[in-house]
């Protein structure tokens, strides 16, 4: 499937929703995407041949809807799945990140044991916004001693300008979006 064909399979099974969560916000909505068969394997089998493209070893999801992306899609690759969850999600010892969110901040974690020193990863999220969740995530894969294949998304806002804030946090690794807006 080429990417222009891929782009509109998914665009057309992902739905608006106006005035969620609160009025104004128009809330990009995947459940459709994910309850169509030909839609979410499309997205699946092109998640996972970037990750092998990039020579990811472990592909990450970062809670809670890039875990419903990243770990069939490690399957797919025949890769291992790690999820990033928020403060106090996860058993043992995690390595945390703060990040601002436009009122307030909020913890993400990942074990400490989740990748062996060195290991590429590819990191999976549903929707690139304004960045500092994703930003928080690499900077914990990096800190958990792994290296920074890419990061793959399924949207982006483009009008939040999430892309140049995370530049900082890729070190020259690729960001992808399969689908803007």
């Amino acid at each position: 499937m080429t990417d222009t064909a891929l782009a509109e399979l998914l665009t057309s099974r992902i739905r608006d929703v106006p005035d969620y969560p609160k009025p104004g916000v128009l809330f990009k909505d995947i459940a459709p995407l994910l309850a169509d068969a030909e839609a979410f394997a499309a997205l699946t089998t092109a998640l996972a041949e970037r990750a092998k493209e990039l020579g990811a070893t472990r592909v990450v999801g970062l809670e809670a809807r890039g875990f419903v992306l990243a770990a069939p899609a490690a399957f797919a690759a025949g890769l291992g799945f790690v999820p990033i969850r928020k403060k106090g999600k996860l058993p043992g010892e995690v390595f945390q990140q703060s990040y601002d969110l436009e009122y307030g901040s909020a913890t993400l974690e990942v074990q400490c044991d989740a990748f062996a020193e060195g290991e590429k990863v590819l990191v999976v999220d549903d929707v690139l916004a304004t960045g500092g969740t994703i930003a928080a995530s690499l900077d914990l894969v990096r800190r958990a001693g792994a290296q920074l294949a890419g990061v793959v998304v399924l949207m982006e806002l483009g009008f939040l300008g999430g892309r140049e804030r995370l530049v900082p946090h890729l070190g020259g690794a690729p960001l992808e979006t399969l689908v803007t807006i």
